[in-house]
C-alpha cells in the first residue's frame, strides 16, 4: 500500500496520513508541503519506506542532508511508477 501525503507536518491531516501509513505498514510518498516530514527525526520509528519528490523538496530549501538517510528521492515519473505498481493507493491531502 502507497500513502501519498501533501500536508505539512504541523496540520492535522499530515498527522493523520503519516498515523494511517504506521497503521497499514504501508510506504508514503511526501509531495507539496509534506515533504518536510522528510527531515531528520521527524517520522521516527517509521518503518516503511518513505519517497520524497526531488522537485517539490528542491523548491522549499531542503536538501538532502536535511533528510532522514532511509528518504528515496524520487521524480512525479517514478511516483506514477509507484502509483500503477501499488494495489493500493491512498491520497492524503
Amino acid at each position: 500500500m502507497l500513502v501519498i501525503i501533501k500536508s505539512a507536518p504541523d496540520t492535522v491531516e499530515g498527522k493523520r496520513a503519516v498515523k494511517l501509513a504506521r497503521d497499514m505498514a504501508a510506504d508514503i510518498c511526501l509531495i507539496q508541503n509534506a515533504v518536510y516530514f522528510a527531515q531528520k527525526e521527524r517520522l521516527e520509528g517509521f518503518c516503511g519506506t518513505v519517497f520524497v519528490i526531488n522537485e517539490d523538496s528542491r523548491l522549499r530549501g531542503l536538501k538532502s542532508e536535511d533528510m532522514d538517510k532511509g528518504v528515496k528521492a524520487i521524480d512525479y515519473d517514478a511516483l506514477v511508477d509507484l502509483v500503477t505498481k501499488e494495489d493500493k493507493v491512498v491520497g492524503m491531502f
